[in-house]
C-alpha cells in the first residue's frame, strides 16, 4: 500500500459526486495520563515491577510491539497517549515506529521500537496494549472492505456497537486508516460516519444520516416519514429507509414519485435493511436466483459456502434483493435514485457483493469491529535491557537483525 493522500473537507452530496479528498482535524488530547489513573488501570505485576526496579535500580529498555496476524498500521492513539504520558512525567522516551500509518504489517512484525527507563514504562504497557491491536485489526478490516468495493461509499455505523466513548473513537479512526489506505489504491472508501463526535477522522464537521426506523413508526407511512424529514430539512439529500412494513419495493417506489425532483436530481436514496428473517418483498429463494441469472450469473454458477449463499439469495440484504430493488427502480423511471445498503457489511459480505455485481451506492456499516477480539491482542516485550540484547525464548524474531544473528545475550 502506498502512503495515503492529505484528506480536504467535503459535504456528503460532494463526496459521493466527486470522491474529492478530506482533512481531518487532531483529536483531543488523551484523558488517561495521570499515574492515579494509570496504576489503577494497568496489571498488577506491572505496578509491582516498577517497584521493584526503583528499589533496585533503574535501566533503560527497548520493547517491542507486535500483533500475531496481519494488520494495517493504525498506532495514532496509542502514540498521541504515550507521547503525553511521557511529558507528564518528565521523562525522556524514544520511539521508533517501523511502518507508516496505513500500511499493511505481517504477522509478528514489530509495529514499533519504544525505548526509555524501565521505571517510566513499566506500568504502561497493559494501556498502551489497549489502544493499540483493535484498531489495528479495525483498520484491515474497514481497508479490505473498501477493496471488495472500490467504486461504493461506505459510512461508519459503528457507534452503536463499541463499549463507550474510548472504544468509539478507536473504530472510527481505524476506519479512517484502514479507509485512506483504500483511497490510496483507487477505491472511493469512507465518506463519513454517523456521529458528530467522531466526524472529524473523516474529515467531516458532523455525523450522517436521516432517519432510523422509529420515525417511520412515528409517522405511521414510510411516505409521511420521509415528507416530515423534508419539510424539516429541506435542502439535505433524501435518504428513506423501506424495510419498516417489509413493503420495500412499494413504498421505495411511492417516495420516489412523491419526491420526482429529488429522484431526479440524485438526491434522493433508499436504504435496504430488511430483516434477516425474511426475504425483501417480492422475493422467494426460486425469484432471488432468477434475479441473480439475470444479472450476475457467475456469482451463483461455482460451489458457495451456507453464509456465501445466504448473501447472495438468502432472506435479509443480498445481492438479489440490491438487484431487486435496482430493477424495480429502473423499470419505474427511477434510474437516478441511490440505493444505500446496510446489515451485517463485513469483509466476507462486501467480497460476496462484489461478485455478484451489485448496484450498491452506498455501504452503511459497523463491521470493521473485529469479530474475534482474541486476534486483536497486541504483546510488547523488552528486548534490550541497557544496551544488552534479551528476550525470551521464542520470540527472538522480535531482535533487531543485527542482535537476531548474534543470537541475543
Amino acid at each position: 500500500m502506498n502512503k495515503p493522500p492529505p484528506l480536504g473537507g467535503a459535504t456528503l452530496g460532494a463526496a459521493l459526486a466527486t470522491g474529492v479528498p478530506r482533512r481531518e482535524t487532531p483529536a483531543a488530547p488523551p484523558p488517561d495520563t495521570s499515574d492515579a489513573v494509570i496504576t489503577a488501570r494497568t496489571d498488577s505485576y506491572f505496578n509491582r515491577t516498577k517497584q521493584i526496579v526503583e528499589r533496585f535500580g533503574d535501566t533503560r529498555v527497548t520493547y517491542a510491539v507486535f500483533l500475531r496476524r496481519p494488520v494495517v498500521c493504525a498506532p495514532r492513539l496509542m502514540l498521541d497517549w504515550l507521547r503525553a504520558v511521557a511529558k507528564a512525567r518528565g521523562t525522556d522516551v524514544h520511539i521508533e515506529v517501523m511502518h507508516e500509518e496505513g500500511v499493511w504489517v505481517g504477522a509478528g512484525d514489530p509495529l514499533l521500537y519504544i525505548t526509555g527507563s524501565l521505571v517510566a514504562l513499566s506500568d504502561l504497557e497493559t494501556l498502551l496494549l489497549q489502544k493499540l491491536g483493535a484498531a489495528c485489526v479495525a483498520a484491515h478490516n474497514a481497508y479490505q472492505m473498501c477493496l471488495e468495493l472500490p467504486k461504493v461509499a461506505f459510512l461508519a455505523m459503528e457507534a452503536r456497537h463499541c463499549a463507550g466513548a474510548e472504544m468509539q473513537e478507536m473504530m472510527a479512526y481505524a476506519a479512517s486508516v484502514g479507509s485512506r489506505a483504500a483511497q490510496a489504491e483507487g477505491a472511493k472508501g469512507f465518506i463519513g460516519n454517523a456521529n458528530d463526535a467522531t466526524a472529524h477522522w473523516f474529515g467531516q464537521k458532523s455525523g450522517y444520516g436521516t432517519m432510523p426506523h422509529a420515525l417511520i413508526g412515528y409517522a405511521g407511512t414510510t411516505v409521511r416519514a420521509a415528507e416530515m424529514f423534508h419539510e424539516t430539512y429541506p435542502t439535505e439529500p433524501l435518504t428513506v429507509l423501506v424495510d419498516y412494513f417489509g413493503r420495500e419495493v412499494t413504498d421505495g417506489l411511492a417516495v420516489a414519485r412523491r419526491f420526482p425532483e429529488l429522484a431526479a436530481e440524485g438526491r434522493l436514496a433508499v436504504r435496504l435493511d430488511t430483516h434477516g428473517g425474511r426475504f425483501l418483498e417480492g422475493l422467494d429463494p426460486a425469484e432471488s436466483y432468477a434475479v441473480l441469472e439475470r444479472h450476475a450469473p457467475g456469482a451463483i454458477r461455482r460451489y458457495r459456502s451456507e453464509t456465501e449463499l445466504r448473501h447472495l439469495v438468502g432472506t435479509g440484504v443480498s445481492a438479489a434483493a440490491i438487484w431487486k430493488m435496482r430493477e424495480e427502480l429502473d423499470t419505474a423511471g427511477f434510474p437516478k435514485v441511490r440505493i444505500v445498503a446496510s446489515s451485517g457489511f463485513g469483509v466476507g459480505k462486501c467480497r460476496v457483493m462484489a461478485e455478484a455485481k451489485a448496484p450498491i451506492d452506498v455501504v452503511g456499516t459497523g463491521s470493521f469491529i473485529p469479530d474475534a477480539w482474541s486476534e486483536t491482542y497486541a504483546t510488547a516485550d523488552i528486548v534490550d535491557y541497557d544496551g544488552t540484547p534479551r528476550v525470551k525464548v521464542g520470540r527472538e524474531f522480535l531482535l533487531r537483525n543485527g542482535a537476531r544473528r548474534r543470537g541475543g545475550a
